[in-house]
C-alpha cells in the first residue's frame, strides 16, 4: 500500500472514505477529470457504495495528489500514471515535487544531489545523439518521476545540448543531429510554457530573441521557469524585429520586457532598442532585461546596452527577473 506523506511514497489506510466531491476538492482534480480518468485509465480505484456512488479510500487520494503533482510539472496525464504505475510495481518511493524556492539575489533553484542525475543526464544526451527521441522522452518521464521540471531543465536538458553544441563544434556531431536534439527540447519547452500553474493576475512578461537571432533555447528555459513561478509570460520567440517587438510592447503593456542574443551582433543590434521604444528608455517602466552569450562574449557591450542586465547564468537570470517583476508589479515572487 501507497501513500504520498511528507516526501515519501508509505503505508496507508485502503478502506474507501471519501466520495467523488470530497476527493475533488482534497486534490484539485474536477469531478469531470476524476471520471474521464476513471473510464481511460482505470485510475484511480474506486469503490461503489450500495446506490452506486464512487467512494475513494485514503490511499487513492495521495495516489491522486502525486499524479496531480506531476502533471502540474509538465508530464502528460497518461504518463505520470504510468510513471506511479511504475514505481508501484517497483516498490520504491518517489519524492513529492519540490517548486523553485522564492528567488532573491544570490538564491538559485533547487539541484538533485548525486550521481543519479548525471547518469541520466548522459543517457539522455546520447539518446539524442543516437536519434532515439522515444527513449529520450522515456527518460524525461522517469527523471519527471523524482525530480521536479526545474531539475530536469536546469540538471538534465541544459548540460545535455552543452555537450552536443559543444560536439558540433568539435566537428563530432553533425548540424543534423544539433539541430534534431534542439528541436526535440523545443517542443518539450514549449509544451511546458503552456502547461505552467495558474498565472498570476499580473501583466505578461514579453520575452523575445534579438533580431536574426534563431537561437531561443535558452529564452524558453528560462520562460518555463517563470511560468512555474505563476508569472504569465508572453512568448515572442526568435528573431522578432525592434519595429516590431515595440508594437506588441505598446499594446501588451507588459510588465517587463527581456531581450536575449546569443550572438555579439545581435547583441549590438540590440542596442537600438531606445530608438523604437523611447517612452520605456526614458520611464524606465516597464523594465527591459537583457542577457545572452552575446554579451558575455564581449563583456563592453554589457556597459552600452540599455536595460537591467540578468546576469551569465539561468539561475541568476531567474533569481533577477523575480525580483525586477516584484518591483515593477508590487508582488513578491511567493
Amino acid at each position: 500500500m501507497l501513500s504520498i506523506d511528507s516526501g515519501h511514497l508509505r503505508s496507508s489506510d485502503d478502506a474507501a472514505l471519501y466520495n467523488i466531491g470530497v476527493v475533488s476538492r482534497m486534490t484539485g482534480v474536477p469531478v469531470a477529470t476524476l471520471r474521464v480518468w476513471e473510464r481511460r485509465y482505470d485510475f484511480p480505484s474506486s469503490d461503489r457504495t450500495r446506490g452506486g456512488h464512487r467512494i475513494y479510500s485514503e490511499r487513492e487520494v495521495e495516489r491522486l495528489r502525486w499524479v496531480k503533482a506531476r502533471i502540474d510539472e509538465g508530464m502528460q496525464t497518461g504518463q505520470a500514471i504510468r510513471a506511479l504505475q511504475h514505481l508501484e510495481d517497483r516498490g520504491e518511493a518517489s519524492p513529492p515535487p519540490t517548486p523553485l524556492a522564492p528567488a532573491r539575489s544570490g538564491d538559485t533553484a533547487p539541484t538533485p544531489a548525486g550521481a543519479a542525475i548525471e547518469v541520466l543526464q548522459a543517457r539522455f544526451a546520447q539518446a539524442l545523439l543516437d536519434h532515439d527521441l522515444a527513449g529520450a522522452d522515456r527518460i524525461l518521464a522517469e527523471v519527471l518521476a523524482i525530480y521536479p521540471l526545474e531539475a530536469l531543465i536546469l540538471d538534465l536538458i541544459r548540460p545535455s545540448l552543452v555537450t552536443i553544441g559543444q560536439g558540433w563544434i568539435d566537428g563530432e556531431v553533425s548540424v543534423a543531429t544539433e539541430h534534431l536534439a534542439s528541436h526535440f527540447v523545443r517542443q518539450r519547452l514549449l509544451a511546458w510554457l503552456d502547461s505552467g500553474p495558474s498565472p498570476r493576475p499580473v501583466p505578461p512578461t514579453v520575452l523575445a530573441c534579438a533580431p536574426d537571432d534563431w537561437h531561443e533555447v535558452s529564452l524558453l528555459m528560462l520562460g518555463v521557469l517563470l511560468r512555474r513561478q505563476g508569472w504569465p509570460v508572453s512568448y515572442l520567440g526568435p528573431a522578432v524585429p525592434l519595429p516590431d517587438l515595440a508594437s506588441f510592447v505598446r499594446a501588451a503593456r507588459p510588465a517587463a520586457v527581456v531581450l536575449v542574443a546569443m550572438l555579439p551582433e545581435s547583441a549590438r543590434a540590440l542596442q537600438a532598442w531606445p530608438e523604437h521604444l523611447p517612452e520605456l528608455a526614458e520611464r524606465g517602466r516597464p523594465p527591459v532585461c537583457f542577457a545572452g552569450r552575446g554579451f558575455t562574449a564581449e563583456p563592453a557591450l554589457l556597459e552600452s546596452m540599455p536595460g537591467h542586465y540578468l546576469g551569465s547564468s539561468l539561475e541568476s537570470g531567474v533569481a533577477r527577473l523575480l525580483e525586477i517583476l516584484g518591483e515593477s508589479t508590487g508582488r513578491r515572487s511567493d
